[in-house]
């Protein structure tokens, strides 16, 4: 998949300072559920909760934090989008330049969510690159909304642990 054009290297200077402010929780949350609705085009999804435990902090409390907040926001992106896909269609979505995929690869995912069934969501929700993609073709099923937003969850939760773990144990690499 090719980088978007807005997407930066590194965190902006503005959103820094907002991550460092008393708000720093309700921006957390408001780019997990960016991200989760597949509209986070100005940072990596990879980035941002080690850039929230950069910037909050990394106490076992706040590790909890904002892996919950993480996995909340990005949740009900997802289950936002998944319910846009149930009540606009297929056709809808590819037209839209938000969304990142062609129809051929949309395609690719179509056939994975029929290989594997709703499993895949929380499989494709704990992988890098191909991150809540099967929340569409999930959306253009007959898959239950409950089912959804349990496995979306699930697979969020594995994904913002994985991150939240490699950035303490880089981190503890590093003090050694």
């Amino acid at each position: 998949m090719q980088p978007y054009p807005l997407q930066l290297e590194e965190t902006p200077t503005w959103l820094e300072s907002l991550f460092a402010s008393d708000l720093a929780f309700v921006v957390l949350f408001g780019l997990c559920l960016l991200e989760g609705a597949m509209l986070l085009r100005f940072m990596p999804s990879e980035l941002v909760v080690p850039a929230a435990l950069a910037l909050i902090g990394s106490s076992i409390p706040k590790v909890l934090t904002i892996v919950g907040i993480a996995v909340i926001g990005t949740t009900i992106g997802q289950f936002c989008l998944f319910i846009l896909a149930r009540h606009t269609g297929r056709d809808y979505i590819i037209q839209k330049r938000w969304f990142p995929l062609t129809e051929s690869r949309l395609d690719r995912f179509d056939a994975w969510f029929d290989r594997w069934g709703a499993l895949a969501v929380a499989g494709s929700n704990t992988l890098l690159f191909v991150r809540g993609l099967l929340t569409v073709p999930a959306g253009l099923s007959e898959m239950d909304s409950r089912s959804f937003v349990l496995l979306s969850a699930l697979g969020s939760l594995s994904f913002q642990t994985i991150l939240a773990i490699l950035y303490l144990f880089g981190g503890y690499l590093l003090a050694l």
